[in-house]
């Protein structure tokens, strides 16, 4: 089934923003008792708090407003933000995260001392908080990056005549089946984006079934993200002085419902394997990393840790433990082949952007839908392939069947010009 809108809003979005916004009146104690909780972890989350009411200094000059809630999504809008200071635009980010505040912080401290950059935090999502936030601002047009579909946002920017677009966007296929069967979703409210910017032809076709004019394909902002080539050639560098003879395999962003699918892997790829593998195993979160180390030592597989790691004892190992933050290039700087975890386990896989971009053979679990593009374009490319559990150890070792990435990449890269000339064409 399809949706088609054509008139925006219908009346029943007007009555869903009534409620939307008396919800907020109501629930506002609760949205403020949840900051103040999550900041006894993270501080951050209770700093700054009139920024989330919309209250701030009056800018003279108008800016450009990107919406980048977290770390990946302040990553993916790094190539457009530079791109923006490079035109000379002021630029404010808002953000819901500490994660993606900080990460601001790290890679913009000249442009936020010159305030030519602002970071800050998006305002509650009702019209009052948003018109404040316009007023000081001014904003040229808003950018939201990815999949931020909040009522709010958009109903306040439709009506304060501020044209909002969203970037690198994307409908997951789940969400658009599930929206399908909702007396009120997304699919009723995301009409309301001046326009969009997906990242393929695939992407955009709910949208056109949801009515939008405007719609422009401009690929995947984060394949335009360097690789950190310093710690990919350290981890190269220690593969082919210790580890040249071995063929290695990373398992990188594993969760723990994956721990015994892939020490189960390794066991058997060490009692049979003639290649005498070597792997390194890189937990997706921090508090993972004692439970995984107890885990591998428990099968019988010999361990060193990141933390502790010796390099001229590397090659008495059979597996290096991951237990470092920050070091992903470093860990996909030894591999032969990569599995992306999270596919294996119901949430689903994490990207593959970063492992295609080392231009190594990629491997994912069954569970895919978290990252259907690019997962589906690279599966079709033959630069990715999709395991089974009880067909892991087998595609590990077997024949490289893989396609050069080279070509897939050069086509996916140039999202943030791209995207800047879809905004030209949309604001004439």
């Amino acid at each position: 089934m399809s949706i088609k809108i054509t008139t925006f809003p219908t009346i029943k979005v007007r009555v869903f923003m009534i409620a939307w916004r008396l919800l907020w009146f109501v629930c506002m104690p609760l949205v403020l008792l949840y900051l103040w909780k999550r900041a006894r972890k993270e501080p951050l989350y209770w700093g700054y708090l009139p920024e989330r009411f919309g209250l701030h200094p009056q800018r003279t000059e108008q800016c450009v407003w990107i919406h980048a809630v977290s770390l990946g999504e302040v990553r993916s809008a790094m190539f457009l933000i530079n791109t923006l200071l490079q035109q000379g635009e002021k630029v404010v980010v808002t953000v819901f995260t500490p994660a993606g505040r900080d990460e601001l912080r790290r890679l913009y401290p000249d442009a936020i001392t010159q305030g030519r950059l602002v970071p800050c935090w998006v305002p509650f999502d009702y019209d009052l908080a948003f018109r404040r936030f316009f007023k000081a601002f001014r904003p040229k047009y808003g950018l939201v990056m990815e999949v931020e579909f909040w009522p709010g946002m958009i109903m306040s920017a439709r009506k304060h005549k501020v044209p909002l677009f969203l970037c690198n966007g994307q409908y997951p296929a789940k969400s658009w089946e599930r929206d399908q069967s909702r007396f009120i979703s997304a699919a009723d409210i995301v009409p309301g984006f001046a326009g969009v910017m997906v990242k393929s032809d695939r992407m955009a076709v709910p949208f056109r079934a949801l009515g939008l004019n405007n719609i422009a394909v401009t690929g995947e902002l984060r394949f335009d993200q360097p690789i950190n080539e310093v710690d990919a050639e350290k981890g190269a560098g220690l593969r082919a002085q210790y580890l040249a003879d071995r063929q290695v395999v990373v398992f990188a962003s594993a969760v723990a419902d994956e721990d015994a699918l892939f020490v189960s892997v390794m066991q058997s790829a060490m009692k049979s394997q003639k290649t005498n593998p070597f792997f390194v195993y890189v937990p997706r979160k921090p508090e993972h990393f004692d439970t995984v180390y107890t885990r591998l030592v428990a099968a019988g597989l010999r361990v060193t840790r990141r933390s502790e790691l010796t390099p001229e004892t590397l090659s008495r190992y059979d597996v290096l433990l991951g237990d470092s933050l920050g070091e992903m290039h470093f860990y996909l700087g030894f591999a032969d082949r990569i599995v992306v975890g999270g596919g294996f386990a119901p949430q689903g896989s994490h990207n593959i952007i970063e492992p295609l971009l080392h231009r190594k053979p990629v491997i994912i679990g069954p569970s895919f839908w978290t990252i259907d593009f690019p997962a589906v374009e690279a599966v079709d490319a033959g630069v990715c392939k999709i395991a089974q559990p009880a067909t892991l150890g087998d595609m590990l070792f077997g024949p490289n069947i893989w396609s050069d990435p080279s070509e897939f990449i050069a086509a996916m890269k140039g999202g943030a010009q791209k995207s800047l000339a879809a905004l030209d064409q949309f604001m004439k």
